[in-house]
């Protein structure tokens, strides 16, 4: 396997199964219709929610036939060892993200098979302009115990919005937080209809106490917890294009743990390039060299 350091996999893992890498249950759930992450119904926050943004979900992104055509076209290329049970085809320049150097290399461009699917990003309303300048298959088996630890992409080289598609099987994207701040909960019906309310409709008030009011019919307060404390499960379904900006790229970790890999699963990453490559920016000659390689769509792993 590719595993180095504190990476491990059932393949380095052994016979005798060491314990596997800490594998979180999520207590919160993100809402794709809403945007806001409600607590799950066994958790100690159910009942709660608060608004999650930075995600953009879009489901049957490709059809099944052209999903088929994809994947025959990357099988026919070497997959290489990665760690934590995975393994890779990297389309993309050549970089020492330690050192913060960066070439071409033997980059050679996007797949011709991916010159479709980026098109058709187009019409998602939070990739207007994304021009990818590298593109990441990943693919998972649960044989391998593939997993991916909590992590944040490098922001040095590439830009804001991060997108994935999910190919072959549903999984779950966890998001996790280090930070020392905290989340502000809001309960997760009205006492109208028992539904979800925007979180500017609930009365800051301790008026479960003085009313003698119970159930759905009490106003509750707003609710303090520290940001470490949430995890929230984003479900990706196949063929699903997954999108993460803002607060959900740079304050929140991703992480694809092993027991949500049921079945093969391929992860298609495209990343752009983050303002000291683009135009205006430090690098932003390298940045157009980068680019005009990455969209000739002629690109072989490298």
């Amino acid at each position: 396997c590719g595993c180095k350091g504190i990476r491990s996999c059932l393949l380095c893992e052994g016979p005798a199964q060491a314990a596997p890498p800490p594998q979180g249950e999520d207590n919160f759930t993100y809402c794709p219709e809403t945007g806001l992450a409600k607590g799950n119904e066994h958790s100690a926050f159910a009942g709660w929610a608060f608004p999650f943004p930075g995600v953009f979900l879009k489901e049957e992104f490709i059809s099944k036939d052209e999903e088929s055509e994809i994947v025959e076209l990357m099988d026919r290329d070497d997959w290489k060892p990665s760690q934590s049970g995975r393994k890779k085809q990297d389309y993309g320049p050549k970089v020492n993200f330690k050192k913060q150097r960066l070439k071409a290399g033997s980059f050679t461009g996007l797949p011709s098979f991916s010159k479709k699917i980026v098109a058709q990003m187009k019409a998602c309303p939070v990739l207007g302009g994304f021009l990818p300048v590298e593109q990441c298959n990943l693919d998972y088996m649960p044989e391998r115990g593939s997993a991916i630890d909590p992590h944040f992409d490098d922001w040095w080289l590439w830009g804001e919005r991060l997108v994935s598609l999910n190919l072959l099987s549903k999984t779950v994207l966890s998001m996790s937080c280090d930070s020392e701040d905290s989340i502000q909960l809001f309960p997760s019906f009205s006492k109208e209809n028992g539904e979800l309310s925007p979180p500017g409709s609930f009365t800051q008030t301790s008026a479960c106490k003085n009313s003698g009011e119970e159930g759905i019919n009490c106003v509750l307060s707003p609710r303090l917890v520290p940001s470490k404390e949430v995890t929230v499960a984003i479900h990706l379904p196949q063929r699903s294009l997954v999108v993460l900006y803002g607060d959900a790229r740079y304050k929140w970790k991703h992480a694809i743990y092993r027991k949500h890999i049921e079945h093969r699963r391929i992860c298609v990453t495209f990343r752009e390039l983050s303002a000291e490559f683009s135009a205006g920016g430090r690098q932003e000659k390298l940045g157009k060299e980068l680019l005009e390689i990455a969209l000739s769509f002629r690109g072989r792993p490298v």
